[in-house]
């Protein structure tokens, strides 16, 4: 940008950025895992997801915990009626199963460069293939985790 002599040019520049995001859900106890891709995160996708979890579960019921992200909490979410919501406390994603799972994969994700998002998504796709249902129970089935699972159903 061209100025008069002694003015900063002053430009907004904006990054593009592409981005995707991975809902997912995890059962401690048996290592059954669930994600799929969205290309945000708010509550339009989050029930998309919900509804393709529901499907997915069929006849079975769930648990699903979830942090107070608007997208999670917004009035106009339709919970499925075989998933039932547990909010867990603020600033608290230590006692999500689904959080230790993300810090799980992230490990492999480290230090690697990505020429492209798909490349990323590909890289993800691999991961998701080779994880075991006795990982994510390792990773997921801690004892204060699932009393607290056990306690929120038995209200």
């Amino acid at each position: 940008m061209i100025t008069a002599s002694g003015v900063k040019p002053t430009v907004s520049v904006k990054w593009p950025r592409e981005n995707f995001w991975i809902y997912g859900a995890i059962e401690p106890l048996t290592g059954k895992h669930f994600q799929q891709e969205y290309p945000k995160l708010n509550g339009d996708c989050f029930q998309q997801f919900l509804d393709w979890l529901s499907q997915q579960l069929g006849s079975d019921y769930a648990i699903l915990q979830i942090d107070q992200a608007p997208a999670h909490t917004s009035c106009a979410i339709n919970w499925p009626e075989n998933i039932i919501q547990e909010l867990q406390p603020p600033h608290s994603p230590e006692l999500n199963p689904i959080e230790r799972l993300w810090q799980f994969l992230k490990k492999f994700l480290k230090n690697e460069l990505f020429p492209s998002l798909q490349d990323l998504r590909d890289r993800l796709q691999q991961l998701f293939e080779q994880l075991t249902f006795e990982q994510v129970i390792s990773i997921s089935s801690y004892n204060f985790i699932l009393e607290a699972l056990f306690y929120a159903a038995s209200y």
